[in-house]
């Protein structure tokens, strides 16, 4: 029997995380490849559907990274970032997901070894935690918990 090798959904912010990511890979940092980066303007483009969507087609965790608080692009978006994250924990909670599958973190341009060591203790996180166990059939689908929550 094979380990457990985790799907990990990466919601990046293009001028930090993202930033940080490449620098990693153009630094040669080795880190675990068990992620798909998607790059985004700014983390608070992301919305809760979006994180929802993720684990209904089959993430085992979603990491979402942004620029430290006080140094977004745009002005405040981390800060409304960290506000959905906090409410969409709890929400997960309430379906039956461990929170801790959803994790957000603030990542710089210059910290690709960060990203690296950061990505790698996620990763390894939701290894331990196990597949996602999510049944589609038995919780509402995300917009129908997003309208009525």
């Amino acid at each position: 029997m094979s380990e457990f090798e985790p799907k990990i959904v990466s919601f990046v912010c293009k001028w930090c995380t993202y930033a940080g990511a490449d620098l990693a890979g153009t630094s040669r940092i080795k880190h675990k490849p068990d992620t798909t980066n998607i790059r985004l303007m700014c983390s608070s483009r992301l919305n809760m559907e979006q994180i929802l969507e993720s684990f209904r087609e089959g993430a085992d965790g979603v990491f979402v990274g942004g620029c430290h608080p006080g140094d977004c692009h745009y002005i405040n978006g981390n800060y409304k970032t960290r506000k959905r994250i906090m409410i969409l924990q709890r929400l997960l909670a309430d379906l039956g997901i461990e929170p801790e599958r959803l994790r957000l973190e603030w990542i710089s341009a210059s910290e690709g070894k960060r990203y690296a060591v950061i990505v790698d203790e996620f990763i390894e996180e939701i290894r331990a935690l196990g597949p996602l166990n999510f049944s589609t059939e038995e919780v509402l689908t995300q917009k129908e918990v997003l309208n009525n929550g």
